[in-house]
């Protein structure tokens, strides 16, 4: 059974731009979160190598990245119709 999603409601540009700067924002807030934590830890004087700093700053910024491109991608999904495709599917149950 093949569902066809309504070509006017196709994620546009306005999608696609909207969910590159969500990334670039959660980019922005995972760099200055990572540096945020690292000089804590400086203040708090928490002795560590620059490994563990890499570590903890991509940890961090992957982690930001990982749940913007999620909830980015829910969003596309959702303004394009496709949310409504398979609710359609399953209503014919």
């Amino acid at each position: 059974m093949t569902t066809s999603v309504d070509p006017a409601r196709e994620p546009g540009r306005a999608d696609w731009r909207r969910f590159r700067r969500l990334m670039a924002l959660m980019l922005i807030i995972g760099i200055g979160s990572a540096g945020i934590a690292v000089a804590w830890a400086l203040h708090d004087g928490v002795p560590f190598h620059l490994h563990f700093v890499i570590a903890m700053g991509g940890g961090i910024i992957l982690s930001l990245l990982l749940a913007g491109a999620l909830m980015g991608l829910a969003f596309v999904s959702n303004n394009s119709g496709h949310d409504d495709a398979v609710s359609d599917l399953d209503e014919e149950r």
